[in-house]
């Protein structure tokens, strides 16, 4: 007869991970006595944020369910949870363990659904975070570019308000910060420089004219999103290309790309945008690029995972095939060189496939000549 494996109580498991001498932090912990009850314990009181929810869930008593808790917090030395008023918190320790055991009781779980379905491949989901601008421009060619022959990953896209550290439950994000070291793996897609953007329209009515006179002329669009003043970009720009004082502190201010460029693109203004989140309005001609002229800001997009994730195969799958698609997508200033402005000094592709729209052809189909063009 095969010998049964034995269930420790609370109690016992307590007193067999109870450190015999010197301090607790000193010891590592052994994963023959790791308890798995009370992490499955641990993880159902925090999802119902008490200890009655939890053991109606678990089919177990408050009681032992509480003990359970006590025992890990036993193990490790900290607390887990805080009591509040309106219910139970996870403490900072809480909240890093919660992520460890969720990610790690998914995988045992889509391993032993592997297993019983005879090795057939079973759908992994990956919560993958994206700024709104990137996800309203990217995000659908990349999740189904992605999603092409890729039946054992499907993905759960999360979009938050505002910007802040990668949550314990993502398992990858995309952000754009400027660089610093920390406690995850980041990899670089690209590094932003903003250049000027707008209607094909309202650069062909201002057409003759410099960069200075150009933005004189015309309605300050404004992007503030990651806690700078609400004119700094603009006036960053100014200053780095020597354009004097001209007048940018007006205009209206948008807490994203993606919406200031709905406003550009419906023929209002200028804004200074990162070209890569907008090739395709740029090549398709909804946007242009009048000037050459670039502000790099310092920061950068990058793709962020947890450590601990780096042995999910699923995330290693969606983060080498993120990095190389990057990687090897031509930058936005190749898909602007189809529009690019040839101000006061003849007619770039833009200008070309701008007039072609008045009854003669389609954009791009007249009028177009293979001389290089003069970027300036």
């Amino acid at each position: 007869m095969t010998p049964r494996a034995s269930v420790l109580s609370p109690e016992t498991a307590g007193a067999a991970l109870r450190p015999r001498s010197g301090p607790p932090q000193m010891r590592s912990i052994d994963r023959r006595c790791l308890p798995l009850n009370a992490l499955r314990a641990f993880e159902c009181v925090a999802q119902h944020g008490s200890f009655t929810g939890a053991a109606q869930a678990l089919l177990i008593s408050q009681s032992t369910l509480s003990q359970h808790v006590i025992t890990l917090e036993g193990l490790i030395g900290v607390r887990l949870f805080e009591r509040r008023h309106s219910g139970l918190v996870l403490t900072r320790a809480g909240e890093h363990l919660l992520a460890a055991v969720g990610k790690s009781l998914d995988r045992l779980e889509h391993a032993l659904e592997g297993i019983r379905n005879g090795g057939a491949p079973v759908a992994r989901t990956l919560r993958v975070q994206m700024p709104l601008s990137f996800a309203a421009h990217l995000a659908v060619p990349i999740l189904r570019d992605f999603r092409q022959g890729r039946a054992g990953a499907e993905i759960d896209l999360v979009s938050p308000s505002a910007a802040g550290p990668l949550p314990r439950d993502v398992d990858l994000a995309v952000m754009f910060s400027r660089p610093s070291a920390g406690d995850f793996v980041v990899d670089l897609l690209w590094s932003v420089r903003l250049r000027l953007l707008c209607h094909p329209q309202f650069a062909v009515r201002n057409r003759g004219k410099d960069l200075a006179a150009f933005i004189d002329a015309s309605e300050i669009v404004h992007v503030c999103n990651d806690g700078s003043s609400r004119h700094e970009c603009w006036s960053r720009f100014i200053r780095h290309h020597g354009l004097g004082d001209l007048a940018v502190k007006r205009g209206p201010v948008f807490d994203s790309a993606a919406l200031a460029i709905q406003y550009v693109a419906s023929g209002e203004g200028i804004a200074l945008l990162d070209p890569r989140l907008f090739v395709d309005e740029i090549r398709d001609g909804r946007l242009v690029s009048p000037f050459a002229e670039e502000l790099a800001t310092g920061q950068a997009c990058y793709l962020v995972t947890h450590p601990e994730s780096l042995s999910d195969a699923a995330v290693g799958l969606f983060r080498s095939w993120l990095i190389e698609r990057f990687g090897q997508e031509p930058f936005a200033g190749e898909a602007m060189a189809e529009s690019a402005a040839v101000n006061g000094k003849g007619r770039g592709r833009w200008e070309r496939s701008v007039l072609g729209q008045s009854g003669r052809g389609r954009p791009g189909e007249e009028g177009r000549s293979e001389e290089p063009l003069d970027a300036g």
